[in-house]
């Protein structure tokens, strides 16, 4: 026979709550540490951090030309004849072979 099961909602012991790392005394100090890092950091290299900003944007101007344009002739076909003219290549590669 099986036994029958006993545990009603009073009888069924929950988990209690861990103290989660991000309440913690320890969470708060490395916090402090990290916050102080920052401000040290951003105080001694603020020339840097900031004279690099027109380097990064001479150097995304053309990595952008060559990503988002599809390299040199990405320019054409920005009305979705995309596959239309995969389509006619296909084609004409077919032709070529029948003749």
């Amino acid at each position: 026979m099986r036994e029958q099961n006993n545990q009603t909602p009073e009888n069924i012991t929950t988990p209690q709550p861990q103290n989660s790392f991000l309440r913690s005394r320890t969470f708060l100090v490395l916090l402090g540490f990290l916050a102080i890092t920052v401000v040290l950091l951003w105080q001694e290299h603020q020339a840097h951090i900031l004279g690099g900003g027109l380097i990064l944007l001479l150097i995304a101007c053309p990595l952008m030309h060559i990503f988002m344009h599809g390299g040199h002739g990405g320019h054409s076909g920005h009305d979705g004849n995309k596959q239309k003219r995969i389509i006619d290549r296909q084609n004409s590669v077919t032709k070529g072979d029948q003749q």
